[in-house]
């Protein structure tokens, strides 16, 4: 990533912060006309322990020398997740790994292990994804599920992409601002993550110009490796779903992450899952 986008990267990430805590849940007077909501710049940097100016230049994104020791100060200032705080520091010290961009002919193989996981989770839909969202494996029950990722080519099956392209996971997702926004929070994740690679820009960038409705979403998304969501799916042939999102990092060297969808207990989820299932397969059974 370019040195000036991700001191911008950096600024737009503590403004937001900092707007997110109201001064009244730190004890703080609330008195004066604020023109934003949230901190003050000058309470962050009394929370922090550092002078104003320093924290302004911080957060106007200037090239300044910082340190971890204050950064963590900045991070418990601004009351920041284990994932945010990974953000910030990486953003701040430019201690992203660096991870050379795979070529889009080099597709990641799936390990026959993972596969054997995928195959036994039978009525969980499972999907497969690398650190650009690009959609690497999934079962049959997403198949059935979502859409089959077999009639796409694979540059098309990128998931910030699909949320947003095809119709059939806008129709999907009863609220599916949620749906997107808990996907985004993965992607910023990444973004952080991987400072030196320009591909996320330019995917950012492309997303922005073709659907407008990304660029509010992007900018108000959270920074968290793996949120745990339950989402409510109106599946134009099963009816009502309701699913508890799981997503799990799968250690190795390719940086891959297991999204499991699991039918909530205590609804009828599973059951419409596997009569759906088993009415599809039966049409695709040859005659």
């Amino acid at each position: 990533m370019h040195h000036q986008t991700r001191l911008q990267m950096l600024s737009e990430f503590l403004t937001a912060q900092r707007a997110k805590i109201m001064p009244q849940s730190l004890g703080l007077p609330v008195g004066g006309r604020r023109r934003t909501p949230g901190l003050r710049r000058e309470e962050v940097a009394q929370l922090a322990g550092v002078s104003t100016t320093w924290y302004t230049w911080l957060e106007q994104g200037r090239d300044i020398k910082v340190s971890s020791s204050v950064l963590e100060c900045i991070a418990n200032a601004l009351q920041l997740t284990v994932d945010e705080r990974k953000y910030l520091f990486a953003l701040a010290l430019d201690t992203g790994s660096g991870t050379s961009v795979v070529r889009e002919e080099e597709q990641i193989q799936i390990s026959p292990s993972l596969k054997r996981i995928m195959q036994e989770l039978r009525y969980c839909p499972t999907i497969i994804s690398d650190r650009k969202c690009q959609i690497v494996g999934w079962n049959q029950a997403a198949s059935h599920v979502f859409i089959d990722f077999q009639q796409l080519p694979y540059e098309e099956r990128n998931l910030i992409k699909l949320l947003f392209t095809r119709k059939e996971f806008r129709s999907l997702a009863v609220n599916w601002e949620h749906f997107v926004k808990g996907y985004l929070s993965i992607f910023r994740t990444y973004y952080g993550q991987y400072v030196d690679d320009p591909w996320y820009d330019q995917f950012i960038e492309e997303m922005k110009g073709a659907h407008p409705d990304f660029n509010s979403l992007w900018n108000n998304s959270q920074v968290s490796s793996a949120p745990e969501v339950e989402i409510e799916f109106r599946h134009s042939k099963a009816g009502k779903m309701l699913f508890h999102l799981t997503s799990l990092q799968v250690q190795g060297n390719a940086d891959l992450r297991c999204s499991i969808y699991t039918p909530a207990p205590e609804s009828s989820t599973e059951v419409k899952l596997i009569r759906l299932m088993e009415a599809q397969d039966k049409e695709n059974k040859p005659q």
